[in-house]
């Protein structure tokens, strides 16, 4: 049966890492070199430096990125937002999609390729780190025919080793985004049961990653991502893609064959791709868009001393003797969304101030009144983003004549990033009430460098049904 399976290869209509009998068909990609691989290969290691350098960066005395979970801080490159200025987040979510629509309708699965981490750690730390170790694609390839000799136990056994490092290094760093490099460290020389929350998150992501870069690879993209199958309602004919210029190329032969195309069938192009695919079949759900191909068949041109370019990135318009036109209504209509996107994202973060306040009822009865007076009771919440301690000075503002502020007269002094609740109690004589009315709550910090403000309505007994039951009972 072992045998059997090796002469067994995905057919055109099957998924290219499945065989004819449904086993999984491991793939082995040939090393490729040339101007987009190596392209790629700088720009992965520059996304890998920045992953991994952003929890040591110090910006506004927090890490460059620190999602601080536990005290409901977030600090993004010296801005930082509280949990109430999450909804900001719908604007950065929304914002990347549709820059990921707009590149996607221009340059097709250019961020499949170049940017998605999977593809970046796959491709610059684990396969590397299998080539280093086993050898090129042919030397792979014989080693999982090999019987299970002292060599290849060694050989397997340290490349899953390094495997399993490589995935506990990318576990703890995404940890650091959320608890900081100092409390990473010292949750790493403390033993498991005293952060077992977040020994069972580095535990269960260590195993996730390993299981996925060592064995589940390409499915991944193949199997799980939504983005392969979206991209067919993203692109049009005039998306940027990589394809095979079939009208130079076909009819395929040898370099020798008379009125034949410039494809040699040397099948080179199938052989480094890193899903198995055969790009002369056309545009596929599992091409990533990594240009793999392109370099492997410019090699070739370059011996059998034919032009490059019959792989090549270009517009299926273009494929077809067109030309390519960038703009076109939905490249115009993501363009939209996304600068209107922006633009609101933008004011919204323009905002964002040092510390947020909010000022609700507390439960109970709305209001509190007797012979003298009318009283309504408020709970005012400061949260400082500071780093250091502020006080904040609470006044008021559009109150009629006759309101009295009981509580928080002198200010309120809040400690670095902390929250204070305390009460405040307005209180209106009752000749003074004449019904309901909104008044401004303000805080500033003392040095006038912001000012919040709030709306609140003061609420009692209605004066003019409680003067028309009087005259009633007189």
């Amino acid at each position: 049966m072992k045998n059997s399976r090796q002469i067994l290869r995905p057919s055109r209509d099957s998924v290219t890492t499945i065989h004819a009998d449904g086993s999984r068909f491991f793939l082995h990609p040939a090393d490729v070199r040339g101007r987009f691989t190596s392209l790629r290969r700088w720009s992965g290691w520059f996304l890998i430096a920045i992953y991994l350098a952003l929890p040591w960066i110090p910006v506004a005395g927090h890490p460059a990125v620190f999602l601080d979970v536990a005290d409901r801080r977030f600090h993004l490159f010296g801005l930082t937002l509280a949990f109430q200025d999450t909804w900001l987040l719908f604007f950065g979510i929304s914002g990347l999609g549709f820059a990921l629509f707009l590149v996607t309708a221009l340059l097709g699965r250019v961020w499949c390729g170049w940017a998605c981490p999977q593809t970046v750690f796959l491709e610059h730390v684990f396969r590397r780190v299998e080539r280093w170790i086993e050898g090129d694609a042919v030397a792979r390839r014989q080693l999982d025919a090999a019987p299970w000799t002292a060599s290849k136990i060694t050989k397997r056994g340290l490349k899953q080793a390094v495997f399993i490092a490589c995935a506990a290094v990318i576990a703890h760093l995404m940890l650091a985004y959320f608890v900081s490099i100092p409390n990473l460290w010292a949750m790493m020389n403390a033993s498991p049961g005293e952060h077992w929350c977040a020994f069972v998150f580095i535990s269960t992501f260590s195993f996730a990653l390993y299981f996925n870069y060592a064995w589940f690879r390409e499915q991944l993209c193949i199997v799980i991502c939504p983005y392969g199958r979206l991209q067919s309602a993203l692109i049009d004919d005039h998306s940027m893609v990589i394809g095979y210029d079939a009208k130079r190329g076909e009819p395929r032969g040898k370099v020798s064959t008379a009125n034949a195309g410039a494809c040699i069938d040397c099948n080179r192009c199938v052989q480094v791709c890193p899903t198995g695919i055969d790009i002369r079949q056309g545009l596929q759900i599992e091409c990533i868009g990594c240009a793999a191909c392109i370099d492997a068949c410019d090699e070739v041109m370059d011996k059998v001393k034919r032009p490059r370019g019959l792989v090549r990135y270009a517009s299926m318009a273009a494929f077809a003797g067109g030309v390519t036109r960038w703009l076109r209504p939905r490249t115009m209509v993501y363009a939209l969304l996304l600068f209107a996107g922006a633009g609101v994202a933008t004011l919204a973060l323009s905002t964002v101030r040092p510390a947020n306040f909010g000022v609700t009822r507390i439960i109970g009865a709305p209001y509190f009144a007797d012979a003298t007076t009318v009283r309504n009771q408020f709970l005012l919440r400061l949260v400082n983003k500071r780093d250091v301690p502020v006080r904040f000075i609470v006044t008021l503002a559009d109150a009629p004549a006759g309101v009295i502020q009981n509580g928080l007269e002198g200010g309120l002094l809040v400690g670095p990033m902390a929250e204070a609740v305390r009460p405040l109690v307005m209180q209106v004589p009752r000749k003074d009430f004449h019904g309901h009315f909104d008044f401004t709550v303000k805080v500033s910090d003392g040095q006038g460098t912001f000012t919040l403000t709030r709306v609140v309505e003061f609420v009692g007994p209605d004066s003019d049904k409680e003067k028309e039951s009087h005259e009633k009972e007189h």
